[in-house]
């Protein structure tokens, strides 16, 4: 079911699909996507997983179909909006999965413990501390954002393997998509960004990097989380690049279906 609803702070456009849509206790994960992406990065996963959860895709602020009413793009206007919709749609327990730019809201938003967080899985995350790319390296990621061609480039780095056609139409129609402000906040200001400590994330984490993403490395996120969320488990795909969600969407399944099990049979859900 697609719908869209206009919230405090901005017009947010979702996917709300799978077992127990009607069931307002849940479970349900819900989806944040990467830099570019949309909700339509999580077809795949969605597809698979449906049948057994309800799943929730959000087009974060300036891409896909929604857009801000207060001209704010940064995280923390992105976070309230994940909030306010799982509000919005009274989702008692839920679990976020999010994808590079989409996990470093999802750790904004799980370092504060919101009611019914049962788990996070990162996907590729961008860490909290910010990355430190040079100026020219991210001016040279935006402009590879403005056509087909520079986003075809750029799909050499972000996957391991050629995408499907249709996917590969996909990721350039969301990229050129995007809000030009949504586009420029996220290589000026958010990949750099601190968002401050998440030790204090209170539900099971679970972290899931492909061994050749180029982007965020396995071998920089593991030593760094470790030091971040010790009790976090970090799980590497093998022959997967930053685009898991599109690359190997059944992996991406299997990580979530284990985290969400485990946070059930713990009780670990945040108190309402």
């Amino acid at each position: 079911m697609t719908e869209s609803i206009t919230l405090q702070a901005a017009h947010i456009h979702y996917e709300d699909v799978g077992d127990g849509v009607a069931a307002a206790d849940g479970p349900a994960f819900v989806f944040l996507h990467y830099w570019g992406g949309s909700s339509r990065t999580w077809r795949h996963v969605i597809r698979l997983l449906a049948p057994a959860a309800r799943c929730i895709a959000v087009d974060l602020r300036g891409w896909g179909a929604s857009r801000p009413l207060d001209g704010r793009y940064d995280m923390e206007a992105m976070a309230g909006d994940v909030l306010a919709l799982v509000q919005h749609l009274g989702v008692k327990r839920y679990v976020l999965v999010g994808h590079s730019m989409g996990g470093k809201v999802a750790q904004l938003v799980a370092r504060g413990n919101p009611a019914g967080l049962a788990g996070v899985v990162l996907v590729a995350p961008s860490p909290p501390g910010g990355m430190p790319v040079p100026v020219e390296v991210r001016a040279g990621m935006l402009a590879s954002y403005q056509s087909a061609e520079g986003v075809a480039q750029a799909l050499g780095i972000l996957a391991h393997r050629p995408l499907a056609d249709a996917d590969r139409q996909q990721v350039i129609a969301d990229t050129l998509g995007g809000a030009d402000r949504a586009k420029s906040y996220w290589t000026e200001a958010g990949m750099t960004a601190d968002i401050g400590d998440i030790a204090g994330i209170a539900v099971p984490v679970r972290i899931v990097v492909g061994d050749h993403d180029q982007v965020e490395r396995a071998d920089v996120l593991k030593p760094l989380y470790a030091g971040l969320l010790p009790a976090a488990q970090f799980q590497v795909l093998e022959g997967v690049g930053h685009l898991s969600p599109l690359e190997a969407p059944e992996a991406v399944v299997r990580c979530c279906a284990d985290l969400l099990h485990a946070a059930w049979r713990s009780g670990h859900t945040n108190s309402i």
